[in-house]
């Protein structure tokens, strides 16, 4: 009986794979900005799948790596490493490039035990922010969580709904100036939307 032939060994995960990861979430929210980002990649559609198929494979992968080893083996080496102190918690923020948005950086935030805190975009350190004054700058990937949350102090936080999604509540005004209570969708920290429920009282 001939021999089976080997199991051909699985293509490395790259940080193009990692870039579709981040898409594949998006493309609920804004499909037609996930196409143009997946033409500009280069890659296909059944390759964005394969590529979501792979990353939550690793996840939930009986002798799965810990998130910063796995984004090490993937993205490399961090561009940079910076002590962080959020409330009562010390921890690291562990910055990425990512090619598909320049000015912005993969932040993972790692507490002192070495377990991922926090995972999403974030602004590139020296790039210039956005101009968030009223509700017509809250445009599609324009801006991040903290971002929004700094524009229209006070924010309140909003049960995301995946683990890979935020929501924050605030008051912006429109383009008349009227004030609005708006509640904005992130995914992966990136917004994606903007639902405007009326004016406040």
């Amino acid at each position: 009986m001939d021999p089976m032939p080997a199991k051909r060994p699985a293509s490395p995960f790259t940080p193009v794979d990692f870039q579709l990861v981040l898409l594949r979430r998006m493309a609920d929210h804004n499909p037609d900005l996930v196409e143009d980002a997946r033409h500009e990649l280069g890659v296909s559609i059944a390759d964005m799948r394969e590529a979501n198929r792979r990353w939550q494979a690793m996840l939930h992968a009986p002798r799965s790596r810990a998130a910063t080893s796995r984004y090490r083996s993937i993205l490399g080496a961090p561009e940079s490493v910076t002590p962080r102190q959020i409330g009562d918690l010390s921890c690291e923020a562990l910055l990425w490039p990512v090619p598909l948005w320049p000015d912005l950086r993969f932040e993972v935030l790692v507490a002192p035990n070495g377990v991922a805190w926090n995972e999403w975009l974030v602004r590139a350190p020296g790039a210039p922010n956005p101009r968030l004054e009223t509700l017509d700058d809250l445009i599609p990937w324009s801006c991040t969580v903290d971002e929004v949350a700094r524009a229209f102090a006070p924010a309140r936080p909003l049960e995301g709904t995946a683990p890979t999604r935020w929501g924050l509540a605030f008051t912006a005004p429109d383009a008349s100036g009227v004030q609005r209570e708006c509640a904005a969708e992130f995914t992966w920290g990136l917004v994606q939307r903007v639902a405007v429920s009326g004016e406040r009282p």
